[in-house]
């Protein structure tokens, strides 16, 4: 399946840059990188939030078929880890749109917002008000931090400034919505439930990993990872990579410590070529000798235009020149000896598996073919300053997946109490959202439901919404037949 052209149109007209400021503190990140391990286990922080947590209603709106209650909290990440968010973000606020005559039960759908959906107008208008007009369902509508009241006073409208603030915005999203599923509780609303479109359906499906009850989750135009996102979609290209480069090279303590933080090792994480480095150095010894093809690293033209994204294509050892006819010849060209035969198939297979293993995700033979430029690079005459461009390249584009995988991967959090109250609306040829090479939500989420339309993200939002309320209803009225007793 292509990508879509107006998906890549879109992108082209949008000037801004992202993490224009690079990859945050490092303070920052190992803060937040620990308290991942907190928050992707329901377990360890099912009491973070206390069920009696403060939410004020400043002001109540009546509107012709709804009344709008705007209220505010403080963000329970203030108190867990504080200082982490920005002065302006510490106070969460909401609009809670509810019709003015309910129909048999009181529910609710909790909207996180996408990628810049400042204040509540674009979600008021295009899901909450239809909504309470088709089905009478009420809708909770959070403002994420860095967006809208929340926003940083220097920051360039939805451009986060460092990487880190992505991951900053998580968890905290992660901590409200459990705020606001206990008081909406406590009001005696139900069932309950979440979406988001984009950004904010990811944010969405890890808000719910944390919930500990049977809940409804419709994330729309959002997949596995944000790591395919900022690599590989049509976004990488806002990137600011020159200054993320020029900060991996400066600070040695993103090599040195933070990668070793890094805990999420599934069969698409940049780690499996990370421990491939680790424990068999011999073998990668000899990955400066292996010829990587464009196709293998996604370098070529066509490939990333039909593709967006890198792909597994072949690796062939460099033959040498001149020798016996009947010797046997190794990955450089040189002779093997006969008695290490065996011992350089049995490596070559152990090469082939682990490059298999890895292949499901560019990006990790990204980082192996770094290595080899960096090692080869350094070899007299080997091209120094080309090749070391190069290799900081590859590995500050590892480093990017890395940190993205361990803070917004799926498989780094706790499955839902209930898959199959999932229901994920997907568009074929989304070009901001990759699905090559990452593992799928139906095997992280076994028994949840994905929905794909035709067309791509961009048109998917801008004439697809009576969709994704469909699935909103559908996933409430399949709560409803399971847990009706509730």
């Amino acid at each position: 399946m292509g990508v879509s052209r107006l998906d890549l149109l879109y992108r082209r007209l949008l000037l801004t840059k992202l993490f224009i400021r690079g990859w945050g503190k490092p303070e920052d990140l190992k803060r937040i990188f620990e308290f991942r391990k907190i928050i992707g286990d329901r377990e360890k922080c099912k009491h973070l939030v206390p069920k009696n947590y403060p939410v004020y209603i400043d002001k109540v709106e009546e509107e012709s078929d709804c009344k709008i209650h705007n209220g505010h909290f403080i963000s329970p990440l203030e108190e867990i880890v504080p200082g982490i968010l920005p002065a302006e973000s510490v106070t969460a606020r909401f609009q809670f749109i509810v019709p003015k005559k309910w129909r048999k039960h009181h529910p609710v759908c909790i909207h996180l917002a996408g990628t810049g959906d400042h204040f509540f107008w674009r979600r008021r208008t295009l899901m909450a008000r239809p909504m309470i007009k088709e089905t009478g369902m009420a809708s909770l509508l959070l403002e994420n931090p860095y967006y809208g009241y929340r926003k940083p006073k220097d920051q360039l409208r939805s451009s986060l400034k460092n990487v880190s603030d992505l991951f900053v915005m998580g968890a905290a999203l992660i901590l409200e919505s459990a705020v606001l599923l206990h008081w909406l509780e406590r009001e005696g609303y139900w069932p309950l439930g979440m979406t988001g479109i984009s950004m904010g359906g990811h944010m969405a499906s890890l808000a719910v990993t944390n919930w500990p009850k049977p809940i409804p989750l419709i994330p729309c135009l959002s997949w596995t990872t944000a790591s395919s996102v900022f690599t590989t979609g049509v976004l990488s290209k806002a990137v600011n990579w020159r200054e993320l480069e020029k900060q991996y090279a400066k600070h040695t303590v993103f090599e040195e410590e933070i990668i070793r933080m890094l805990e999420y090792c599934g069969t698409d994480s940049f780690r499996m070529g990370q421990d491939f480095v680790k424990f068999s150095p011999g073998s990668f010894d000899r990955l400066s000798n292996l010829e990587f093809s464009h196709k293998l690293l996604g370098l070529d033209h066509q490939s990333r235009q039909g593709h967006m994204g890198m792909q597994a294509s072949a690796v062939r050892s460099r033959t040498g020149g001149g020798g016996g006819g009947g010797s046997e010849r190794g990955y450089g060209g040189g002779p093997v000896l006969s008695g290490g035969l065996e011992r350089e198939r049995a490596e070559r297979e152990q090469l082939d598996h682990m490059l298999s293993a890895v292949s499901s995700s560019g990006p990790h033979l990204e980082m192996l073919h770094a290595k080899s430029i960096s090692r080869a690079a350094s070899r007299p005459g080997g091209g120094g300053g080309l090749g070391q461009r190069q290799s900081l390249q590859r590995e500050s584009l590892c480093f990017m997946k890395g940190v993205m995988d361990e803070c917004t991967h799926i498989a780094n959090f706790s499955v839902p109490v209930d898959p199959s109250l999932i229901i994920i609306v997907q568009a074929k040829e989304d070009a901001y959202i990759p699905r090559t090479g990452v593992r799928s939500l139906q095997e992280i989420w076994p028994g949840c439901e994905v929905r794909y339309l035709n067309g791509g993200h961009i048109s998917a939002y801008l004439f697809k919404q009576g969709l994704f309320r469909q699935a909103i209803y559908d996933a409430f009225d399949r709560f409803l037949q399971k847990y009706s007793g509730l």
